[in-house]
């Protein structure tokens, strides 16, 4: 889903909104988290992402699949995608997006409401992190009849981006209420949640979560990023040479800053749905997955050359 919102803020280059420098460590914002890591993408070198789209054994260890989109002004993008019971991710190779978003370690990241309304009460409280003017903008997919449906709505912090972008995100009941979205009945009022939004495919592979990502972004991309979090709920923590811990609804984020030439994926871990009865190390691309033994898997990328 990350290319319109890549183009949207592409197109809002010009637009102006003030961030508030990072804030001391402390609780979050709210007693009860309003936004939860969603999915994160990111652009890989040719050779791992096609050996990623190539590979057997993603096919065995997650719900895997390769898929086209076409969104609201009618591009397309087509992704690598491995999907969990409420996260997954979502993997380019170099060129499959065009423009600056198509380059090597640009990546982006969603975090999501669960309950209908829990997105514009984060928006306010962007305000409140000195974010003056939130960039809000709602989403829609087609799904092969040229008929545009809502997906959802999404709020950035910011028109303007170095490589990565962080955005919140609420589904829409439009699209639960289409057939062809293969999605699950309300489990209470106002559900919107990432369960309700994702296939129960992972319950036929080990692939269960993500519950830890790793990106390397620069200074300002990482700026744009943090009152969202906290606005989130997250709890933000500052690292030594400049590096954020974020943690919140089961799953740890940490953003390393660095220079635009060494942007990008680093590491992600998962949970599995059943432990692993030894250590398996899968080499894909410039990345190994290492599965196991226990419940986890973690899978590292190698860092732009």
């Amino acid at each position: 889903m990350f290319m319109v919102l890549a183009v949207t803020l592409a197109g809002l280059a010009g637009a102006t909104s003030g961030t508030a420098s990072a804030q001391e460590e402390g609780a979050p914002p709210t007693s009860r988290q309003l936004l939860f890591f969603n999915h994160a993408y990111g652009v890989l070198d040719r050779e791992t992402a096609d050996a990623i789209e190539h590979s057997a054994y993603l096919r065995d260890f997650a719900d895997f699949q390769v898929r086209t989109t076409t969104g609201s002004g009618g591009e397309t993008w087509t992704g690598r995608y491995l999907r969990g019971r409420e996260t997954y991710l979502e993997l380019f190779g170099v060129g499959d997006v065009p423009g600056q978003d198509g380059t090597l370690g640009a990546g982006g990241m969603g975090i999501s409401a669960e309950r209908a309304g829990d997105l514009a009460t984060v928006t306010g409280r962007l305000r409140d992190q000195g974010v003056q003017n939130p960039v809000t903008f709602r989403q829609t997919r087609d799904f092969g009849d040229g008929v545009p449906v809502p997906w959802f709505d999404a709020v950035f912090t910011s028109g303007q981006y170095d490589g990565f972008g962080a955005w919140g995100m609420e589904y829409l009941p439009e699209y639960f209420a289409d057939p062809r979205s293969d999605t699950e009945p309300a489990s209470y009022p106002g559900d919107v949640s990432r369960e309700r939004y994702l296939p129960d495919g992972y319950r036929g592979h080990l692939m269960r979560d993500v519950t830890s990502i790793r990106l390397a972004v620069t200074a300002r991309d990482l700026a744009n990023t943090l009152p969202l979090l906290r606005a989130g709920g997250f709890t933000v923590r500052e690292l030594p040479a400049g590096s954020v811990l974020a943690h919140g609804g089961g799953t740890t984020i940490r953003l390393d800053t660095v220079p635009r030439e060494q942007a990008g994926l680093r590491q992600v871990e998962m949970s599995l749905n059943h432990p692993a009865p030894y250590r398996h190390e899968e080499r894909i691309g410039h990345s190994t997955l290492v599965v196991g033994p226990g419940d986890r898997a973690v899978w590292t990328f190698a860092p732009a050359a």
